[in-house]
């Protein structure tokens, strides 16, 4: 954190986001939520004091997102197998890594979260990020064997009606969602519930993921994506502004666009790009050629090679 908060103060970076609820469904700080506490989401929280971290976060002038994984929780589904979601043989159905999701057509499983966002909101975050909010990402053959079980909406109205209501919920607290790079440009919901009208027109700013490296060779007429940061990153938000325009002329007011960009080298392709300073750079000028002033950037080692400020004003995960 203390490398982090040293790298804002010397670039351009004003926003962070941390953790609130994580990919494992623990929660990240002592809660007072009482499912979370009951089913021992906060036994091991990371922030002793989270309240107290905003508010120095705050006075260095950073703006700070509660990033809340939604439904993807194996912790909750361990301990409340009936909101996970099963099979139809009625065992509880399991993704290629072994981990249960929640059934995210479940209004308890809606509660709950939103429970806890607005426990973060309380605690001070300026706004709420909703991720892994879908339906699990599967072929034909596992899509067979699940059992929804009984309901009367789509995919994404599912989707859509949760974040309405997480809206509603909290009051007037920014909310976001993370969504498939892919959003962006599909003309369905490629079997996970996001479709950019569904999510942009129930959240004030939308982040699709747009890694270059986990873009398909090919797709979008670029041979090798990874090689191309600028071309995919131009061509992803070129979409993703052209739905937003189409959603004012339908009369809807759609969500800011701020994309996750690449801040990582996918050493697992052959041949890939080192991605440092210069690939971030060409990736941030490429969406402000798009109209898309705001980014966030991506590391799962939490390393941003930034060496300077820039006249380039960006917000960053943490």
């Amino acid at each position: 954190m203390g490398r982090l908060r040293e790298l804002a103060r010397r670039t351009e970076i004003n926003a962070m986001v941390i953790d609130v609820k994580d990919d494992y469904g623990l929660l990240t700080y002592p809660s007072e939520v009482r499912l979370a506490h009951r089913i021992g989401a906060d036994r091991r929280p990371l922030m002793a004091q989270p309240k107290q971290l905003i508010d120095e976060l705050h006075a260095e002038g950073l703006y700070v997102i509660g990033r809340l994984v939604v439904f993807k929780d194996a912790w909750l589904a361990s301990r409340v197998p009936d909101w996970a979601l099963h099979e139809r043989s009625g065992k509880v159905w399991k993704d290629s890594k072994g981990k249960a999701w929640i059934n995210p057509y479940r209004t308890e499983v809606w509660n709950y979260n939103i429970a806890i966002a607005k426990e973060a909101a309380r605690l001070g975050f300026d706004e709420i990020q909703f991720d892994y909010v879908r339906f699990p990402a599967n072929g034909k053959r596992a899509e067979a064997v699940i059992d929804y079980g009984s309901h009367g909406t789509t995919k994404p109205e599912a989707i859509g009606q949760f974040l309405g209501r997480a809206r509603d919920g909290l009051h007037g607290k920014p909310i976001s969602a993370d969504v498939f790079g892919l959003v962006t440009s599909s003309s369905d919901d490629m079997g996970i519930g996001q479709t950019w009208r569904s999510v942009a027109s129930s959240v004030d700013a939308i982040s699709p993921m747009v890694y270059p490296s986990h873009y398909s060779a090919g797709m979008y007429g670029i041979p090798q994506p990874d090689l191309n940061p600028s071309a995919v990153i131009r061509k992803s938000m070129s979409d993703a502004a052209a739905r937003n325009r189409y959603l004012i002329q339908s009369g809807i007011k759609p969500a800011q666009i701020r994309p996750w960009l690449q801040s990582f080298t996918a050493t697992w392709l052959h041949p890939h790009l080192a991605y440092g300073e210069k690939e971030i750079r060409e990736q941030i000028r490429a969406a402000r050629e798009a109209g898309v002033d705001q980014y966030l950037l991506w590391s799962p080692r939490c390393i941003y090679p930034l060496t300077s400020s820039s006249s380039l004003m960006g917000e960053q995960r943490g």
